[in-house]
């Protein structure tokens, strides 16, 4: 029996391999330490002993976070040796960030709000590129104020530049705090110095880009004004904004916001969602046309091996049809160094059981990146599962 035919499951947490790269050599001095206190906290049975374990590997993250140590940061997660302990490293950022302004007799709290921004040319020779740039991000802030979207906070600023997510990367979030702490000790509200990050438009094609609004906010260190992660009433009108300071002649816009949160969990939170809403746009454009000329179609998930692909590896989605093998839809989907594989395979399984499609196949075993006949990216197809969507 096939690896395909052995997991033709309904169940969405099939147990996929892990196609990611993780490093093999031992890490070294603290990033050395603080990956065997994530390991003895995660296998620890007992809480008192987990929570001693944490509070030993918040004391290193919020030294680094204080005393501006990027590069230790970047080292500690990037040479983590697994996808648990890089989680449980990202998850004990976020905390620190979140406990690092509580301190201060005036906090100066730093927020994103992740936007998605689908672009597409009106016409198939389309080449544009969209600066980026709120031409007025005061109106950005009296919108939010407007609809008490910081949780009431009254005192904050945002950037006009739109970020993408390397201007949150770990590497520069002490950087970004240390800013704001500067800027509380000098009780004065200073924009960020990011750059903005232009979106390409290539053609009809819908492209869906992160970017995202930053911003800083002073409250007591006792207030948590960004407590609520749900998008509220204020998300259409800013989507409107967006999409109307970015709008070009001959091109459309469709900004997606998410509720503001702090830098750590905004990064992951705007990740997901532009993931997410890049697989929606696959899965409507590619079951409209499937559907159209073949009926309904299968949908394939495998693991692969990819060089140029985050950490190594990916997932990836194949939509076919036994009546016209030469028209199968493929999808790259991005796997995340603190994600675990069955939560994505979860969401994309979901997603396609909202999108109606009834039968969903696993491939069991990693498969490589390209067909070694062709030279194609490799997409799993149901008759032949390392065929390659041409």
């Amino acid at each position: 029996m096939s690896d395909l035919a052995r997991h033709r499951l309904v169940d969405p947490l099939i147990d996929l391999p892990d196609p990611r790269r993780w490093p093999t050599a031992p890490a070294s001095g603290r990033a050395a330490e603080l990956h065997a206190l994530a390991a003895d906290s995660l296998a620890a049975t007992a809480s008192a002993t987990a929570a001693a374990l944490d509070a030993r590997i918040d004391a290193t993250l919020t030294a680094w976070l204080r005393d501006g140590d990027g590069a230790a940061l970047d080292d500690a997660l990037a040479s983590a040796p697994s996808a648990a302990i890089h989680r449980h490293l990202w998850r004990r950022l976020a905390a620190c960030e979140g406990a690092i302004a509580r301190d201060a007799a005036l906090s100066m709290v730093l927020f994103a709000i992740p936007v998605v921004v689908v672009v597409a040319g009106a016409e198939a020779g389309t080449a544009a590129s969209l600066d980026g740039v709120l031409p007025d991000p005061g109106a950005f802030v009296r919108l939010l104020r407007e609809h008490g979207a910081l949780g009431g906070s009254e005192q904050f600023t945002v950037s006009a530049a739109l970020v993408d997510a390397g201007a949150l990367a770990p590497a520069g979030i002490p950087t970004l705090l240390a800013h704001a702490r500067r800027a509380a000790e000098g009780g004065a509200e200073v924009p960020l110095a990011v750059a903005a990050a232009p979106l390409a438009v290539q053609g009809t094609a819908e492209l869906a880009h992160l970017r995202f609004v930053v911003g800083s906010l002073v409250c007591a260190p006792s207030a948590d004004p960004l407590r609520d992660t749900g998008v509220g009433r204020w998300a259409m009108p800013l989507a409107r904004l967006v999409s109307q300071a970015l709008a070009q002649p001959g091109v459309t816009v469709l900004a997606l916001p998410r509720a503001p949160q702090r830098l750590v969990p905004a990064l992951a939170a705007g990740r997901t969602a532009q993931r997410e809403i890049a697989l929606q746009l696959f899965a409507g454009n590619a079951l409209r046309r499937l559907r159209a000329s073949f009926g309904e179609p299968t949908a394939v998930i495998s693991a692969h091996e990819a060089a140029d692909a985050p950490g190594g590896g990916e997932l990836r989605l194949s939509l076919s049809s036994p009546f016209g093998p030469r028209d199968a839809e493929g999808f790259r989907c991005p796997l995340a160094p603190y994600e675990r594989v069955p939560d994505v395979v979860a969401a994309m399984v979901e997603l396609l059981r909202d999108c109606r499609v009834a039968d969903v196949r696993f491939v069991a075993a990693l498969q490589p990146d390209r067909d070694p006949g062709t030279g194609l990216l490799r997409f799993c197809k149901p008759e032949a599962p390392g065929g390659a969507v041409h």
